[in-house]
């Protein structure tokens, strides 16, 4: 009797997705901060730092990017967003 070995053929590995760029247009924003983060929850104050941000009256210049603006909307009462000229 003939025996039926399995064998496992592997898989060849998968080629990595390229990484999202920023806007193609490379628009900036600056962001303001205007409101402290003391009392604020964790993930706010966090956020912030994400952004580069810690003090009132303190501004960022980044690419508007659909990942800085959904920092900036969990942070919205604490932020001023503008164009950057």
């Amino acid at each position: 009797m003939a025996e039926t070995k399995k064998t496992a053929a592997k898989a060849a590995p998968k080629a990595k997705a390229a990484p999202k760029k920023a806007a193609a247009s490379g628009k900036q924003i600056k962001i303001t901060q205007k409101g402290s983060p003391i009392g604020r929850i964790q993930k706010q104050e966090a956020t912030l730092r994400g952004l580069g941000l810690g003090k009132r009256h303190r501004s960022k210049v980044l690419v508007d990017s659909p990942e800085v603006r959904g920092m900036i909307e969990v942070v919205k009462h604490l932020v001023i967003v503008e164009d950057a000229a």
